[in-house]
């Protein structure tokens, strides 16, 4: 069974810092490009940042430029999301996904087939 598992959310204060992780069984992710979306409470989901298939590209929504750091390590088959200087904005459920496309410094354009369950992000005095 392909899976595709994130780890790593709490509860954090509001200034605090959290990596999220993303791994996957099943199936390698270093053949796919690896995207990152959360869900705040009543609001759709957004894509927050993507990575490529070798790490060389990345691409962050314009909210989280500077706050958020994509990265991969495919000897580990693991993605991992850093969040510095969380808000209470920063409140919601994150998905880690993995597809086929391509993914530039301006534009993340990929088709993601394999989703994870989510994992839930509390910011929170």
């Amino acid at each position: 069974q392909l899976q595709v598992v994130e780890s790593g959310g709490g509860l954090v204060q509001p200034g605090g810092s959290l990596t999220l992780s993303c791994t996957a069984s099943g199936f390698t992710l270093d053949d796919y490009i690896i995207g990152w979306f959360r869900q705040a409470p009543g609001k759709e989901r957004e894509g927050v940042a993507c990575i490529s298939t070798s790490g060389s590209s990345t691409n962050y929504e314009d909210s989280v430029k500077g706050r958020f750091t994509i990265s991969r390590d495919n000897t580990k088959n693991t993605v991992h999301l850093h969040i510095w200087t969380l808000s209470i904005e920063d409140t919601g459920v994150y998905y880690c996904a993995a597809g086929t496309g391509m993914v530039t410094r301006r534009r993340c354009q990929a088709d993601f087939a394999y989703w994870g369950q989510g994992t839930q992000v509390t910011v929170s005095s």
